[in-house]
């Protein structure tokens, strides 16, 4: 179990005792800026790691997002957002070909006109989330059973044969990644293809994805690669561009999966300030030793008060 006071190591591998044996941490870093929607990573992990069909055939009602979030049968969710606001100086595809004499209507749903500049007033931010693999991982501190571990990779995993289900871990994790399967009672989540990893193979999610919007390698090169990503995109004019989950000082330690976002994280369903949730543990259980003594001593006090 890992130590829950505030100034922890950050290097979360050595810090489960790895030792010799310890690797380079691996991650993530998703660029949402370029990710298109195509759902490659979602097909890719669920082929990999043999996840069972979740009912995802059938759109949500919601958007042309079919899987609505992360689950137990869905380790890689990507999110499609509308938002009416100006896209940039661009004129979307389906502009272009409404615009032609030779589209056939098809009753597809269209996009509102171009204002006058030649500027589109809505825009679609697509994101593809994934287990975070917390620097400070909840779900490691509450877990009964040692089913959830630390990689020598600095990633977080669960041990099917050891998880009894409990889903202590389901209201620990501050991003509500994990989940119970209901056909086998077990707890779920990405585990950044721990199998591949072991025999230098990257991640499946990130060797499908057509639009490398889904990088991976070591941690550091990737936080690196990814500032330089935001001081080109504000260089083009896009401001809104910023990191999510990247900063070591964080309320989790940082993130081993984090992203560039071109929004507020509330807008892609990400908590704005997230927080490891047994950071006051230690503190609460001293306010129960502190109770239980006063107790005791009232109690003693009382009985050592009666008369014989």
């Amino acid at each position: 179990m890992t130590a829950l006071s505030g100034d922890r190591p950050l290097d979360p591998a050595s810090e489960a005792g790895w030792g010799d044996a310890e690797r380079p941490r691996k991650g993530f870093f998703t660029d949402t800026s370029i990710c298109i929607g195509c759902k490659a990573c979602e097909v890719a992990c669920k082929e990999w790691n043999a996840i069972p069909e979740d009912g995802s055939m059938t759109l949500t009602g919601m958007s042309y997002d079919n899987t609505a979030g992360l689950s137990a049968d869905t380790w890689r969710h990507v999110a499609f957002i509308e938002q009416k606001k100006p896209l940039g100086h661009q004129q979307p595809g389906l502009e272009r070909a409404r615009d032609e004499a030779s589209t056939v209507d098809l009753g597809m749903p269209s996009l509102p006109a171009a204002s006058a500049d030649g500027e589109s007033e809505f825009r679609w931010l697509m994101s593809s989330d994934v287990c975070k693999h917390c620097t400070h991982a909840a779900c490691l501190d509450v877990c009964p059973t040692g089913a959830l571990i630390r990689t020598e990779f600095g990633t977080v995993v669960v041990q099917d044969d050891v998880c009894n289900g409990c889903g202590y871990c389901v209201p620990a994790c501050p991003y509500g990644v994990i989940d119970k399967r209901p056909a086998d009672g077990g707890m779920h989540k990405c585990t950044l293809c721990y199998d591949r990893l072991e025999v230098g193979l990257t991640p499946a999610c990130a060797k499908a994805c057509p639009t490398e919007s889904i990088q991976f390698g070591d941690l550091d090169e990737l936080r690196g690669r990814a500032e330089g990503r935001v001081e080109a995109l504000h260089a083009a004019g896009i401001p809104d561009a910023r990191l999510y989950g990247h900063d070591p000082t964080d309320g989790v330690g940082g993130d081993g999966a984090f992203f560039l976002l071109l929004d507020e994280p509330e807008v892609y369903g990400l908590p704005p300030d997230p927080v490891v949730t047994t950071r006051d543990l230690p503190r609460m259980w001293r306010h129960a030793a502190f109770a239980a003594a006063g107790l005791a001593a009232g109690v003693a006090a009382c009985f050592a008060g009666r008369r014989p």
